[in-house]
């Protein structure tokens, strides 16, 4: 049983994570892989849109995923693309990226490699790692407009169409933490993160949330 209080910290990190950006038309959209099929839906939705020309899907597999994802988490993604009715001609998969670094450098050497010329690109990912995704992507491949999207929804709706309200607060921990620790391994561009959110995730840390942390070394 999460209590209120627990709930409250969650939805402050919810909130933190998301960027609030208004898709516009970019050269490009990238999925970012994960467990979450919804990442794929919200791409396609943005191809049908008219706001992006093509979709890069990428991801290899992860303990999340391996059981669930066997082929691989950018393999699937595609395939979910092609049944909602997306081309094939426009769906490009990087399948060995294993982390949101690697999802976006590989993106970029694989159009790259194709001629594609980007200039803006919609990262898309889960509600909870918008910020962690944008910041990395700032990092990874300067120069270009990066634009992060995701699934609407609220975290109680969210939490109701993964099942599993405890992988999703540990993700949204993990997430956070990575904001935190990663512009000094350079990994990202630094974010401000307001004091209410840092300490909300230092209570759920507390609390337990910890299986997606990262080691301290």
């Amino acid at each position: 049983m999460i209590s209120a209080s627990a709930w409250s910290d969650i939805e402050l990190l919810w909130e933190f994570q998301q960027m609030h950006h208004e898709p516009h038309p970019c050269s490009v959209g990238i999925g970012l892989g994960s467990h979450d099929l919804g990442v794929a839906d919200v791409a396609v939705d943005l191809y049908h849109r008219g706001l992006i020309p093509l979709i890069v899907f990428t991801g290899a597999t992860s303990r999340t995923t391996q059981a669930r994802m066997p082929r691989g988490e950018a393999e699937h993604y595609r395939e979910r693309a092609l049944d909602l009715g997306v081309p094939s001609a426009a769906v490009l998969v990087e399948p060995y990226a294993r982390n949101t670094g690697e999802n976006i450098e590989f993106s970029r050497q694989l159009l790259a490699e194709r001629g594609v010329v980007v200039s803006s690109a919609l990262i898309v990912s889960k509600p909870y790692e918008e910020r962690r995704a944008y910041a990395t992507a700032c990092k990874v491949w300067p120069g270009i407009e990066i634009v992060s999207a995701s699934a609407r929804m609220t975290l109680a709706e969210y939490v109701d169409s993964i099942q599993d309200v405890h992988l999703v607060i540990d993700m949204l921990v993990g997430a956070q933490q990575r904001l935190l620790i990663y512009p000094e391994k350079g990994f990202m561009v630094r974010q401000e993160v307001p004091e209410v959110v840092t300490a909300a995730y230092e209570r759920l840390c507390a609390a337990g949330f910890t299986s997606r942390l990262m080691s301290a070394e």
